[in-house]
């Protein structure tokens, strides 16, 4: 099956990056990825990797950048793959990127879009002969500090994820913008900005990997659908088949 350990960034990444991985794996292999809250980079330093839509293959940049999606993703990697997966926090990915991460939403693009090209090739040659995972974080860590831009966290943002999070996803935009005491369309902008998807979209996220991480297997699909908020059965189906390419049914079936 191969690795995916995952290591603690330094200090001075610690407010932008949830953790590095290293990946790796000796067979080709396909895979699902469902949708998260993070927008991620990936460096790899061995081997190759597409994704497949519609049942083809679209072999992806060495060195790219996927933002935030509301739909699960088919990849392909070849054999002897290794990558350096660079896991953002919800706000972190802002303070590295000239434009707004919103643009990246459902995309997965070269990251030479948005950085030197040059750089990019150097930082290629660093991992590729790097020994270690040890020295392959540090030659990530110190590219990623080196674009580190002088900007100040927006404490709003902060505090909307905060709160559709505690309320797993639930929460009307609405009332959110209430909470926060700001008009609703100024503070969405502010939130794609700097999240990389609306707050519906973003809440939406979080409602559906409720569903897969916390409820039991022992409630039925209406059950569970109620009570995250959905009052129609097949809005829930076809929501949640969006997200991971399954009816909720087979998704729960013992593997």
């Amino acid at each position: 099956m191969g690795r995916f350990d995952k290591y603690a960034p330094g200090d001075i990444l610690k407010p932008y990056i949830k953790y590095f991985v290293i990946s790796e794996s000796e067979h080709e292999q396909a895979y699902k990825v469902l949708p998260d809250t993070s927008l991620v980079i990936g460096f790899q330093y061995k081997g190759k990797l597409a994704q497949v839509i519609n049942g083809k293959e679209e072999n992806l940049s060495v060195i790219g950048v996927t933002g935030l999606q509301d739909s699960y993703r088919l990849f392909k990697s070849s054999a002897n793959i290794g990558s350096v997966l660079v896991y953002f926090k919800e706000t972190g990915a802002a303070a590295f990127f000239n434009q707004p991460v919103n643009e990246l939403f459902a995309q997965s693009l070269a990251l030479d879009h948005f950085f030197d090209c040059s750089l990019l090739r150097e930082i290629s040659e660093q991992l590729a002969t790097a020994e270690t995972d040890r020295q392959r974080i540090q030659v990530t860590e110190l590219f990623l500090i080196s674009q580190l831009k002088d900007v100040t966290g927006d404490i709003l943002v902060t505090a909307a994820i905060m709160l559709i999070r505690q309320s797993k996803g639930m929460m009307r935009m609405k009332d959110l913008a209430e909470k926060l005491n700001i008009s609703q369309g100024p503070f969405e902008k502010r939130f794609r900005k700097v999240v990389g998807a609306s707050p519906k979209k973003f809440a939406s996220i979080v409602r559906l990997q409720t569903v897969i991480n916390e409820f039991p297997s022992t409630l039925s699909m209406t059950e569970i659908g109620y009570r995250i908020g959905y009052y129609d059965q097949a809005h829930f189906i076809k929501d949640f088949k969006n997200f991971t390419g399954e009816t909720p049914e087979k998704f729960f079936q013992p593997k």
